[in-house]
């Protein structure tokens, strides 16, 4: 077993346990691998060990990985600029980091151009920290709102990055966006499915979980430092 199949299992094992604790099924979460410092041969070695999700975070690596592993899910969950939009629409299972309704218009026009519909979530900066990007939570209902008129993008969740620093001092972060989406659920906007909570990353992972994550994000502990 490869050093990179070890520590997924390991990974795997963490998903489980954090899942069980709140009565939940670990089926529940996906594991998003973080590929973005990693290169061809260690991704090789995770799809062997059997992940089938991937993320990047910055354009130029995604259309190579992409490239190199069509076969697999990956999702571009970096800063996506509005010039280069057109590379990743298409190509992404899914864009973890729409942080502005401008952001989400211009994915909608591009993918209309190429006939497809790109499934996309509402990046929402819950601690409301400078260094990161992300809507307001009292941005999100209008943005939903506005999405409707949108028939390229398919709005399936909100996505956050919470602070730096022992997990248990951020639990509050993910249990505010997770209240959050869950009332949003509740109002089923037109042309809009909320389903996925793309929360947790290495750090933080399992109190993501308990708090109702969907979707975890994790590269050091998959791929090593």
């Amino acid at each position: 077993m490869s050093a990179v199949a070890e520590r997924y299992e390991s990974v795997r094992c963490r998903v489980g346990d954090a899942a069980d604790a709140v009565g939940r099924d670990a089926s529940e979460v996906t594991i998003v691998a973080v590929a973005k410092t990693v290169g061809p041969a260690e991704v090789r070695a995770a799809a062997a060990a059997g992940l089938e999700d991937f993320g990047e975070n910055r354009v130029q690596e995604f259309v190579a990985k992409h490239g190199l592993f069509p076969q697999a899910r990956w999702h571009f969950i970096g800063t996506l600029q509005s010039n280069k939009v057109q590379h990743v629409v298409g190509r992404a299972h899914l864009i973890h980091s729409v942080d502005s309704l401008r952001l989400l218009e211009r994915i909608d026009r591009v993918a209309g151009a190429m006939g497809v519909v790109q499934p996309v979530l509402l990046q929402v900066n819950v601690a409301s920290e400078e260094s990161k990007h992300g809507m307001a939570p009292d941005e999100i209902e209008d943005v939903l709102r506005a999405a409707a008129a949108f028939p390229g993008v398919f709005v399936r969740g909100l996505m956050t990055i919470a602070p730096y620093g022992r997990p248990e001092s951020v639990r509050w972060v993910f249990r505010e966006l997770r209240n959050q989406f869950e009332s949003l659920a509740a109002m089923r906007f037109n042309g809009v499915e909320l389903t996925e909570l793309s929360m947790g990353m290495t750090n933080d992972f399992e109190v993501a979980i308990e708090e109702g994550s969907t979707i975890v994000r994790v590269g050091r502990a998959i791929f090593g430092r």
